[in-house]
C-alpha cells in the first residue's frame, strides 16, 4: 500500500492482523486507519491501536443509519405481531 493510503475495515475485526496494522500505523508504511469493527469488541482500554493518532476506532456502528434503523424497527415489528398472531414472520429463521 502507498504511505499516503489510508485503511477502513467495516467488515469483520478477524479479517484484519491488529499487530501488523498497528506496526504499519507506527512505522508510516500507512497514513491512517479506521475501525468499526474490531476483535475483540470493544477493544480493551490498553490496547496498543487505542493509542495511535492516526486510527480512529468506532464502536461497530457503521449501519447506524436513519435509513437502516428504519427497517431494522419495522422488521421486528412486523416479527412481533406475527408471532404474537400466530403467522410465519417475515424474517423467520428456519433451523
Amino acid at each position: 500500500m502507498k504511505k499516503t493510503s489510508i485503511f477502513i475495515n467495516t467488515s469483520r475485526g478477524a479479517v484484519v492482523n491488529q499487530e501488523d496494522l498497528f506496526e504499519a500505523l507506527s512505522s508510516g508504511q500507512i497514513a491512517a486507519a479506521g475501525l468499526d469493527v474490531t476483535t475483540p469488541e470493544p477493544l480493551p482500554t490498553s490496547h496498543p491501536l487505542l493509542t495511535l493518532k492516526n486510527c480512529v476506532v468506532l464502536p461497530h456502528i457503521g449501519s447506524a443509519t436513519y435509513s437502516t434503523r428504519g427497517v431494522m424497527s419495522a422488521l421486528t415489528a412486523n416479527n412481533l405481531l406475527a408471532g404474537l398472531t400466530g403467522s410465519e414472520m417475515p424474517s423467520e429463521l428456519k433451523l
